[in-house]
Formats: structure tokens, C-alpha cells, sequence
């Protein structure tokens, strides 16, 4: 009887130690990074050019560079949050905090995102767009030292306050802004092509410690550049 009991006490421990660990709804989470990915959705960008650039998205959550990265940390984890944005009036939460710690789970944000409808808005409020992706690391889900805000667009600020003010509040509170400018030779609603929307970025979006920019030459040229951009700010 004695050793029916003790290989039963056995096999229980083995289970339980087998058994994963079960991360309770109140409690936060410890990742090595907290990203915001903010998406311009502004009408300055047809349906074609939405396309390639949600295509960017997908292709390099499924990019093996970009999954090490996000798996290669101390805590082997990043959060994913993605919105997106046009003038002061619209921002939205596509998908909101996600964990990211393994391919399984890379694949399951980009099927999400996939199945998200596209839409479009009018005018062009990058520091709305960077209020609401500063105010996401106000909610208590996760925990980290380092937190990106991670912004596309193709367009200067033409709505809403200037992207500069937000930006030197956002970096007073830790928090850091790496841009992705999408250069073109298409007029802008009757404009001449921004041809220099990479230093606007440079001067007026990013800030912080190691903030920098990748420049997309074009909507076909974003699945390399939002790739490396992933890349390298993850890491």
C-alpha cells in the first residue's frame, strides 16, 4: 500500500510540474518590450497602398529575424499593441495588448490583424496619433522597462496639435519614438510630394534614447523597411 501511495504522490508531482503556468487576470506580465505599432490611415493612402502596407505588417510578423527578436530578451516576450490613425478625430485600437512569446503567437497577432476590416479617414494628426499610442502604456496589463511607440505615415501633421509638443512629453516619461516615413513622387491631394518627410520625422516625431527613422521609399518598398525597423527596435 505504501509504495501504491508513494507512486501515486509521484505521478501527481510529475503532472503538476508538467502542468503550465497559469498567468492569473489580475496580474501584470514582465516583457522585455512594450510596442505600440501606429498605423497612418489617413485618405492620402488608396486602397492599393493600405494593402501594401498591412502586407508589410503580416510579412514580418511571420519574418524569422522579427520573431528572434521579440523571443530573444531576458523575459523571452514582448506586448504588441496596434492602432491606428488619422486627424484628432480618429484613433483606434485594431488589436489591442498581446503577448508575444513564441511563432505560435506571432502568428495568432498577425491573423487578428489579417481579419481586421482596412479603413480610411480624413486629415493627418500625427500628435493625436501619439497621445493615444502614449496613453496605451497607462493600461496595467504589462510591465517593462522599455516602451516604443512604432509610427508610419505619409504625410506632415495637418490637423490637431503639433507632433513635436506631444512627442517631447512622451520622451519626458520614458517613453521612445521611432518613425517610418513612407516617401513617394505621388502628389498629395493636389500637393506637391513631401520629398522631405524623412527630416520632418527626423525634427518633429521621433525622440528618445536611440530613437531613429527607416524610410520607406514608396507603399512597395514597406515590407523591407518595416521589417528592419522591427528588427532593430526590438532588439
Amino acid at each position: 500500500m505504501r509504495r501504491r501511495s508513494l507512486l501515486r504522490s509521484a505521478s501527481g508531482a510529475a503532472v503538476a510540474m508538467a502542468a503550465p503556468a497559469i498567468v492569473r487576470a489580475d496580474e501584470i506580465v514582465d516583457v522585455d518590450l512594450r510596442l505600440v505599432i501606429a498605423v497612418d490611415v489617413s485618405r492620402s493612402i488608396d486602397e492599393e497602398e493600405a494593402r501594401l502596407q498591412r502586407e508589410g505588417y503580416l510579412q514580418a510578423l511571420a519574418d524569422p529575424r522579427v520573431i528572434d527578436a521579440m523571443t530573444g530578451g531576458p523575459h523571452k516576450r514582448v506586448a504588441l499593441a496596434y492602432v491606428e490613425w488619422a486627424g484628432t478625430h480618429f484613433q483606434r485600437t485594431a488589436i489591442n495588448w498581446s503577448l508575444i512569446d513564441s511563432p505560435a503567437a506571432a502568428k495568432d497577432f498577425a491573423a487578428k490583424l489579417e481579419a481586421s476590416p482596412l479603413t480610411s479617414q480624413s486629415w493627418t494628426a500625427i500628435g493625436a496619433a501619439l497621445a493615444y499610442a502614449g496613453a496605451k502604456f497607462d493600461e496595467p496589463l504589462f510591465r517593462s522597462s522599455r516602451k516604443v511607440i512604432d509610427i508610419s505615415g505619409d504625410g506632415k501633421t495637418n490637423n490637431g496639435p503639433p507632433a513635436e509638443i506631444v512627442r517631447d512629453e512622451l520622451v519626458k516619461r520614458g517613453i521612445v519614438i521611432n518613425g517610418l516615413p513612407i516617401v513617394s513622387d505621388r502628389p498629395n491631394f493636389g500637393r506637391p510630394p513631401e520629398a522631405d518627410l524623412d527630416l520632418y520625422y527626423e525634427e518633429k516625431v521621433i525622440g528618445g534614447p536611440g530613437s531613429f527613422i527607416v524610410v520607406a521609399k514608396g507603399f512597395a518598398d514597406f515590407a523591407r523597411a518595416i521589417r528592419n525597423k522591427m528588427t532593430r527596435e526590438i532588439s
